[in-house]
This record gives C-alpha cells, structure tokens and sequence, in this order.
C-alpha cells in the first residue's frame, strides 16, 4: 500500500465525504473526509470499531474482508476475540437502513431491473454516464485558480456517487453467476471459466490496444529497431522530442489511456501522459514476445471460447434438473458475461476525475510559481486543497513542500505497512497465514485456477519493470497500472488481496494461474527462483 501525496490525501478525504453524504452521514467539514477515516504513515486507515463491536459488522465484515483483502480477515477475527471490543450493538436495523438510503441513491433498484429486463440499455446508460462526467469535467482554459479550485472540490465531492450507479449493472453480472451456479450445482474452476476474456472491460480492451500497437511497431523495421536498440529512458527522451519512429501510434493510445498510471487513484501520482517511459518500456517488452500462440489477443480470443464451453456445459448441468432451470441458468449466465466486466468501469471513470483534476491543480501550481510561493509547478501536489487556496495570497510554501517531499519518499521505501493498528498504535499478529504446505510452501488465497512453474520475477514498482514472456510476477499488489504486465505473465502471486481483489480478477479473466494473499512473498521470494504456482489450492511452491 503506497502513501498518499498531501494533494492526493485530499481528494481522497474529499471522495470520502461524498461517500458518506451517499450513506447519510455528511461529515461537518468536508475537507477533513469521512468521520471513519483515519490517516497514519501517509496512508488511509478506516476506524472499523463499530464494527467490530457490533453484530452485523462481525457478519459481514468478514465476509467482505475474504474476497477482497484475505488477510486483514484473519486479523479481524483475532481482534474481534478481544473482551475490550465485545459487541454493544445487536439491532441489524440500522445497517439495513443504511444500505436501502445507498442503494436508493445510486438507483439500484432501477439499474439492476434495467440490466435484467433491457441489457442493451443498461450497457447505454454506462457510455452516457461517461459522456456526462465528460461534459461535468470541462472547464475554461481562462478559469482563475480560485475557479478551478471550486470546480475540484465539487467534482471531487459530488462526482464519485453518480459513478457509483454503474455497480448495481456489475453486480447483476456476478449475481447470475452465483445463481447459475445454484442451479447447476457448478462450483469453483467451472464458474471461474465464465468470466474469461469478458467483454465490455475497459482496462483489458486497454491492454489488448496497447497490444495491437505493439504488434503495429513490430511491423515497421525502423520502428522496431529503435524499440530494441533504445533504453527506455531513451525512447522517452525521443518521444519528448517528437522523434519517435512510433510517435503518432504512441500519442493516439496516450490520448485515450494516458489518463491512467501506477497508483493512480493518487490524484499527485503522475499519469502516463505525464511520463510515458513505463508505457514505452511495456511496448519494448511485448516485441520480445515472438510465439504466435501466447499473444494475448490470441489467449482472449481463447478465453472467450473457453468462456462459451463452460456456459454451455453449465447450462446442461442445470437443465439435467429440469429445463426451466437451464433457461433461467442461460440467462443468467448472459447477463453474467454481459455485465461483470463493468467492474472496472467507476474506477476507470474516477481516474479520469483525479486526472482532470491533477492537470487544473497544476495549472494553480503554475501560477503559485508565478507568484514566488513554490518552485515548481509539480510542488503543489505536496500542499492539500486548502493550503493551495491559502497559498494564492503569497508567502514561500519551499521548506513545507521540502519537508513533505523528504517524508513521502522516506514513506515510499517503507516495505512493511501494517493491515490493522490497535489505537494504542500496536499492530495485532495475523494467525498463520503461512500453514504448513510441505517443503518451500507458500499458502494463499486460490484466485484464478490453473498450474504454472515459472521463473520469478518479484516487482515492487511496475515502472520501468522488465517481466520476460511466461515469467511469474511476484508482487505487493496491483492495480489496473500493472495490468500491461500480465498479458505476458505466466502466472501471478500477491501478498495482498482476496478473490475479489483487482489482480485476481484480471488473472481469472487473462487465464493466469494465481495466488493472493501471500504472506511476505517479495520477501521469501526472489528474483530468478523456480516456483510452482497452484491457482486452484493456494499454494506457492519455491523450488529449494
């Protein structure tokens, strides 16, 4: 988990009170975020105490934990043991009060009965809300720094729960996975087969364009020659200059994905169109790729096949029980590979936000460079939304904007970042987590089926990273800025993360083996090891 810059700190708080207004709970200063974050290491914390000591927080809480951050599960059932946090809450009323006011004001009910009754419609609404947020985004070039500070503020505030109704038409699709399912009595590697190469998945048609761009480099000579003669930093260099023998082809997907970058819901993160070199050196690396049958637009046009054979054998499945259960499963199971690629969809959309609003924020920064305040443009993303906006009064921000750069980069190199902290500022020990599994075995949570042995490669930073084709990344975590690395990939091992997380998803959808949740992977795994990864138990098996 990457610290925050102080500015990307603030959007966040921002996006926080947003969230809580959606829930009913608006916060009094909506600067200072939502009451239950809490901010250590330059890191989000939420304050789960009223969950802990209530009984809906300890039903679903864990639950929720499992799929998404299997670790921090284990260390909420030991903490939740401790008599000092024993439940004072019975009533599961006002959680379901709760719950009803959020779904009412993302219009759950009404997108769920649109992607049910009208698919297509449902898939509309999706690309209108896109053009929409567009349109809310826009401001004048002429806009003084007080205006664009009003316009991210309010956007930062009010934009993220209109993005939220896009994930009631996402959750329809898993649901008809589930029921399916029930129906068939299909469990684990036959449902994951459904969600191969699912369509209308804005970060894999991302990787799979970055692909065909690579494959559009590989096809002129001199182009190519520059990408495999050329150090990354080089290729930069010339695209900075306009001297790219690739120029054209690299700034059309720039201006289409250069939104999006490493640690990207970081609003003072650089996007790619920012600094291009991890998106070059991902191109540099696809051309290495030279087997025909391990291209990935040739794997996802496998895994929709795939995709298809396991929704027909499925479907049988349920119609041996009766055929009204293998229509209602074929329908289900529809809705399933229509929808549950949207998942990524609000988090493509609220990066778009952050990146809007990181280019006005520098465009303030610009000119609190002008007025003497701070040396460069890039300093305001170490001051938050109200230090900015005292700031354009006059008066040097130098030593904070120092003094904040030395503790973020102190931060960055921080290897171990606790899950949960005690208030007392104790950390509670995880119960193993690392079972016994034989010899050189490394336990997890099973995300994506399969079986691969590799060579390991352990990446830290996805920028400027190297992963040779069919090479297993062994990584902290990953968000849609690492995914370019997984078309090439033989396989996957997380330390954090859950069934549900971001890279265990995408592995199932890309068809590469996975475990997540690893404890102390980068750490007991190095660079160069042969593993054995087992996607469908949870083991990491390191050769010795």
């Amino acid at each position: 988990m990457r610290p925050f810059t102080p500015m990307g700190m603030a959007a966040f708080k921002l996006v926080s009170a947003g969230a809580a207004a959606l829930c009913g709970f608006p916060p009094a200063d909506r600067l200072a975020g939502a009451p239950i974050m809490a901010e250590a290491g330059q890191r989000v914390f939420l304050d789960i105490t009223p969950a802990v000591r209530s009984r809906a927080g300890r039903m679903i809480l864990p639950r929720m934990l499992a799929v998404g951050e299997a670790r921090a599960g284990v260390i909420f059932q030991q903490v939740a043991q401790d008599p000092r946090l024993s439940v004072t809450s019975t009533s599961m009323l006002p959680l379901i009060r709760t719950a009803m006011r959020a779904a009412g004001r993302v219009g759950a009910p009404e997108r769920v009965a649109l992607a049910l009754a009208r698919p297509r419609a449902a898939l509309a609404f999706t690309r209108r809300l896109g053009d929409k947020l567009e349109a809310r985004l826009a401001i004048s070039p002429d806009a003084t720094a007080e205006q664009r500070l009003d316009h991210a503020e309010r956007v930062l505030r009010g934009t993220f729960p209109t993005i939220l109704s896009i994930m009631p038409i996402a959750i329809a699709g898993y649901a008809g996975l589930g029921l399916a399912g029930k129906l068939s009595g299909a469990k684990g590697e036959q449902l994951q087969a459904v969600l191969r190469s699912l369509p209308n998945n804005p970060t894999t048609e991302m990787d799979l364009e970055l692909w065909h761009l690579a494959r559009e480099i590989a096809a002129d000579p001199e182009a190519a020659g520059q990408f495999r003669s050329a150090r990354v930093s080089e290729l930069a260099d010339a695209y900075e200059r306009g001297e790219l023998r690739a120029q054209r082809a690299v700034a059309g997907f720039l201006s289409r994905y250069g939104h999006r970058g490493v640690a990207e819901i970081d609003l003072g993160m650089p996007r790619w169109s920012d600094e291009p070199a991890h998106i070059l050196g991902v191109l540099a690396n696809y051309l290495r790729l030279d087997n025909e049958d391990l291209a990935p637009d040739a794997m996802f046009a496998r895994g929709a096949q795939e995709a298809e054979r396991a929704v027909r054998t499925i479907v049988a499945m349920a119609a041996a029980k009766g055929r009204r259960r293998g229509r209602l499963a074929a329908f289900a199971l529809r809705r399933t590979r229509m929808f549950a690629g949207l998942r990524e969809l609000p988090k493509y959309y609220a990066v778009e936000v952050l990146a809007a609003v990181r280019r006005s924020m520098r465009v303030v920064g610009e000119e609190l460079v002008a007025k003497d305040v701070l040396d460069s443009a890039d300093d305001v993303y170490f001051l938050d939304l109200r230090e900015t906006r005292q700031a354009l009064t006059g008066g040097s921000l130098r030593e904070l904007v120092a003094g904040r750069r030395a503790a973020y980069e102190q931060e960055v190199r921080r290897r171990h970042v606790p899950r949960m902290l005690l208030s007392d500022g104790t950390e509670p020990e995880a119960l193993a987590v690392r079972a016994e599994a034989g010899e050189g075995g490394l336990t997890g949570t099973p995300a994506s089926a399969g079986t691969v042995t590799g060579t390991a490669r352990v990446v830290l930073d996805p920028t400027g990273a190297h992963l040779e084709p069919g090479e297993i990344l062994v990584a902290p975590s990953t968000d849609p800025g690492w995914t370019p690395l997984f078309l090439t990939a033989g396989g996957l091992v997380m330390e954090m993360g859950g069934s549900m997380s971001h890279g265990a998803v995408v592995a199932r959808e890309y068809g590469i083996p996975a475990v997540v949740g690893v404890a102390d992977a980068t750490h007991v795994i190095v660079t160069g090891a042969t593993i054995t990864v087992d996607g469908s138990g949870g083991i990491v098996s390191v050769a010795g």
